[in-house]
């Protein structure tokens, strides 16, 4: 009776071992399905921030643009008033 129960336990052992071996071989797989998953994550997160940098960089040159043709746009309005200005009191002087 000792030696059938030695060989039930025996086997026993070596199915949950191979159940075992098949519990890791799956993690292992479901790691590397989730490692994919995180690498692509990433890339395409920096992918976005590259967009994002370069949108950035294209607004704040548009806006450099924006704000230098504004100030010339201003010393061209302040000339015109001066002219005027100058006109105006030359007129005034002559009448």
């Amino acid at each position: 009776m000792k030696l059938v129960n030695n060989d039930y336990d025996a086997a026993n052992l070596r199915k949950r071992v191979r159940e075992l071996e098949e519990k890791v071989e799956q993690l292992r797989l479901s790691r590397r399905v989730l490692m994919n998953l995180i690498e692509k994550m990433e890339k395409d997160r920096n992918s976005f921030l590259n967009r994002l940098e370069k949108e950035n960089k294209k607004l704040h040159h548009n806006n450099y643009r924006y704000a230098r043709s504004l100030l010339c746009k201003n010393r061209q309005i302040v000339e015109l008033e001066s002219r005027l200005q100058g006109q105006a009191s030359g007129d005034s002087a002559n009448s």
